[in-house]
């Protein structure tokens, strides 16, 4: 009984920004639990290639170029998710607009720029549950699990549009959780801590990844995104059926929470 609590193997999973960064260690993850994935993001050929390594892998994975922000994107997404595989069981809204946007201060923010990342991070949230909520429902239960950050507890300076963003996050879900409860629905979201992911190294100055942040946390290391992996499999299992409107904290005990 305990063992099949957090059995996910056969579900169907839509990952979005699965082609590259957390989202790709997701997927991988996901995919060896049994699952099959569905990489939606808008870097298509990188996620042809996340999914093709999957498969060669034996796993089940489909990638869909998808822009998360446009509603005509989310829907195609949802619909070859279900054409693939024959409906949607979980998604994980893990795509974002953060690791291109430069480091400023907020009066120095275009607001070009801020209206991007609020169509990116909070409407393609909107419209990627809207999309794959119908193939939830006729499931008769399903799991969203929504991506913020730890930057929303700790107030992070220079990136105020994606902090905003990702704090918007928190009150979506738990609104939505209590709208999609009757539908045996549950919706959660995961904050992570400062991760060493690929995307993250890429678009980080030399010094600001030191070990000082490390030993700010009581588990003193670096994090990775496979250290987020548990959670959110967690989340998607039977094991969570009756968590919803949670927030779940994850940085090494950096922020109590």
């Amino acid at each position: 009984m305990t063992k099949s609590l957090f059995n996910v193997a056969g579900r169907v999973v839509i990952v979005t920004g699965g082609g590259r960064g957390i989202g790709r260690v997701y997927c991988e993850a996901f995919a060896q639990a049994g699952m099959r994935v569905v990489l939606a993001d808008i870097h298509g050929e990188e996620a042809e290639r996340a999914a093709a390594a999957i498969r060669a892998s034996g796993g089940a994975a489909l990638a869909v170029r998808t822009d998360i922000s446009k509603p005509d994107d989310a829907k195609a997404m949802a619909e070859a998710a279900a054409r693939e595989f024959g409906g949607i069981d979980a998604l994980v809204n893990n795509a974002s607009l953060m690791s291109s946007l430069p480091r400023r201060p907020w009066s120095e923010i275009p607001l070009e720029e801020w209206d991007r990342v609020m169509a990116v991070d909070l409407r393609g949230l909107l419209l990627c549950c809207r999309a794959v909520y119908p193939y939830l429902k006729s499931r008769g239960k399903g799991k969203i699990v929504n991506i913020s950050s730890g930057r929303v507890l700790e107030g992070t300076p220079n990136r105020l549009h994606y902090t905003t963003a990702k704090a918007g996050v928190i009150g979506f879900t738990r609104a939505l959780a209590r709208e999609l409860g009757s539908d045996k629905i549950n919706v959660n979201v995961v904050l992570p801590g400062l991760t060493l992911s690929d995307t993250q190294l890429a678009s980080s100055q030399p010094g600001y990844l030191s070990g000082d942040y490390d030993r700010q946390r009581a588990l003193q290391r670096a994090q990775y995104p496979e250290d987020l992996v548990g959670t959110v499999l967690y989340l998607l299992s039977d094991a969570s059926d009756f968590v919803t409107g949670q927030s779940f904290n994850v940085d090494g005990g950096k922020v109590m929470h």
